[in-house]
């Protein structure tokens, strides 16, 4: 099975000097954890839901004055969408990451994989190993 077989399609990009309560009404209203940062037409970054938090408000920064530049995670860690599914969500697990942004062959975002999207299309056992691996690292 391919990453593009499971991943969710498409993905809304935010510019780094975008506000982070912008982001967090997107998060909410889209139920997600984390969106892409993007800058001429490449991706540079990620801000998490858990970025916010602890980069951002746990620092007594005002919510109002930060913008995703300040919060946002990097290196960029992604996947291809015609990669296998099994050497994604192995990537994952020893990166200890969430989500990944999916690029294609034109390095273009076209798709974000989550542990969900594993859990519901992978083995018991890979979902299970990643999804183990992945709480490991953020416990």
């Amino acid at each position: 099975m391919k990453v593009k077989d499971v991943m969710h399609q498409g993905a809304t990009w935010f510019g780094p000097d975008t506000s982070i309560r912008e982001i967090a009404r997107a998060m909410r209203d889209q139920d997600i954890g984390a969106v892409p940062i993007g800058e001429n037409d490449r991706l540079i970054g990620m801000v998490t839901d858990r970025d916010i938090v602890c980069h951002g408000l746990a620092n007594g920064r005002d919510l109002d004055q930060m913008v995703a530049r300040d919060v946002m995670s990097g290196p960029i860690l992604y996947c291809r969408s015609d990669e296998d599914l099994d050497d994604a969500a192995h990537f994952m697990e020893i990166k200890g990451v969430r989500r990944l942004p999916v690029i294609d062959t034109n390095k273009r975002m076209v798709g974000m994989l989550s542990l969900g999207d594993i859990a519901a299309f992978a083995t018991r056992d890979m979902s299970g190993q990643v999804i183990e691996a992945v709480s490991a690292h953020h416990a």
